[in-house]
């Protein structure tokens, strides 16, 4: 199992870069990061926390644009992936996109990974015209179009929300099937939504207790589909607890991101230092 850190970013606090050259130096494989474009102050869309229109963390107002914080990051590390947990690509224009993705690849060496998500906040997708009801249609389409711009000398797609004619678009990403994870709740509908258009799963806060069953029914839906290997599984953890660790490796996640603190550069390098010293009863970060 390899370790990463996930940095809910935002303009106080530590830096992404600060934050991603430290987690490389202390030998953590991944470094991942979230995206809101912003939040709409009257919503209908309930936080799946708190089941209302509160927020469980003001940094939700506040997070800075995922692409941008790497682009930081890569430039002051050298091994590290470089990743998203998890990006809202429909609320981007997929031609640029993928150009922005593609780009960053490019200048990082290959180290990027696509952590999508369909987003909670239907009314956030909704300022970007992205109807509620469709909003899985819309990545499907969008990631179809940007890993055709990706793979093909040229490229061309025909959806129902994105279309556009033959044409090139430079540089392509290091590697070509460049990963795709997506994070969403532990469901059959999810697992075969990844299972048809992606890599693997992102899981989120709330699977602890079930973590087990949902990978079982995970890696039943994708080999019904067809689908060879074993999906990823990036797993957020809380507290390193070796022995949930040992089992989750056992059952098939392949990675554990914990979450930094929104504190100062001084007590986050801290706490880094305590979780890679805690780590190292499992074999260490990386």
């Amino acid at each position: 199992m390899r370790f990463g850190i996930v940095l809910f970013t935002s303009d106080r606090g530590i830096t992404p870069a600060a934050a991603a050259k430290a987690a490389e130096e202390r030998g953590f494989a991944s470094f991942f990061v979230p995206e809101h474009t912003h939040i709409p102050v009257k919503r209908a869309a309930a936080h799946p926390v708190t089941g209302d229109a509160s927020l469980p963390d003001d940094r939700y107002t506040r997070t800075l644009d995922p692409w941008v914080a790497l682009a930081t990051a890569a430039a002051v590390t050298e091994r590290i992936e470089l990743s998203t947990a998890v990006a809202l690509p429909t609320e981007h224009d997929p031609i640029t996109l993928a150009k922005t993705i593609a780009t960053l690849d490019h200048l990082s060496g290959g180290r990027v990974t696509l952590g999508a998500g369909f987003g909670w906040n239907t009314d956030e997708l909704t300022d970007h015209g992205v109807p509620a009801g469709k909003r899985r249609t819309v990545l499907r389409e969008y990631l179809e179009a940007m890993r055709a711009l990706w793979t093909q000398e040229e490229a061309a797609y025909d959806g129902e929300f994105v279309q556009f004619g033959p044409s090139w678009a430079w540089p392509k990403p290091v590697r070509p099937d460049l990963p795709v994870l997506i994070g969403t709740a532990g469901t059959e509908q999810g697992f075969r939504w990844i299972a048809r258009s992606a890599d693997g799963w992102i899981t989120t806060p709330y699977e602890h207790d079930l973590l087990l069953e949902r990978l079982r029914l995970l890696t039943k839906v994708w080999q019904d589909a067809g689908r060879t290997g074993a999906p990823r599984v990036v797993a957020l953890a809380g507290r390193p607890d070796p022995a949930q660790l040992a089992e989750w490796a056992a059952a098939g996640v392949t990675d554990a991101l914990f979450g930094l603190p929104d504190k100062p550069p001084d007590e986050v390098l801290g706490y880094l230092d305590r979780l890679a010293a805690k780590l190292a009863a499992t074999g260490g970060p990386g």
